[in-house]
């Protein structure tokens, strides 16, 4: 059976394709307050920047009546090691001393918060923890509107 390039080409591909598709980044449940009455079953997807760093920016749509476009930040506390070596070396390649310096996670529960002001004054505030080293976390958010929401991501 001859396999074109192209076909070649798009069976490369599709991996890298379906991995970018799958970054949905946080996800808002509505559980309390005239969201959750009106519409139980509706999901707010928030956008996402930095997804692999420890803060960046978010923005999303409240739902109707006002349709509010949101913008803010998250950020999540991610305790590090700074490992610091000194000493005196003889090798040829390291005459005189030897400086390393590394910095690595500490593993455990994380926690984060995110903080968004929508185009109409509404004011979305939230705490979340998270693994260290993976992008996956829970938590609660509210807002000024009187609704509380399960923060997924």
């Amino acid at each position: 059976m001859l396999v074109t390039l192209r076909a070649r080409l798009v069976l490369c591909l599709l991996p890298a394709l379906a991995a970018c598709g799958t970054d949905t980044g946080i996800r808002l449940y509505p559980i309390k307050g005239p969201i959750a009455e009106t519409s139980p079953s509706l999901l707010i997807a928030v956008r996402t920047d930095n997804s692999s760093e420890t803060s960046g920016t978010i923005s999303f749509r409240l739902p109707k009546p006002d349709k509010a476009k949101c913008t803010g930040t998250w950020s999540s506390v991610t305790p590090k090691v700074i490992t610091k070596e000194r000493g005196l070396s003889l090798t040829l390649r390291e005459t005189g001393g030897k400086v390393k310096r590394s910095t690595e996670d500490v593993g455990g529960i994380n926690s984060g918060e995110i903080y968004a002001v929508c185009n109409d004054g509404t004011r979305v505030e939230g705490h979340f923890v998270s693994g260290s080293g993976t992008q996956s976390g829970t938590g609660t958010a509210t807002d000024t509107r009187g609704n509380t929401y399960k923060l997924l991501f």
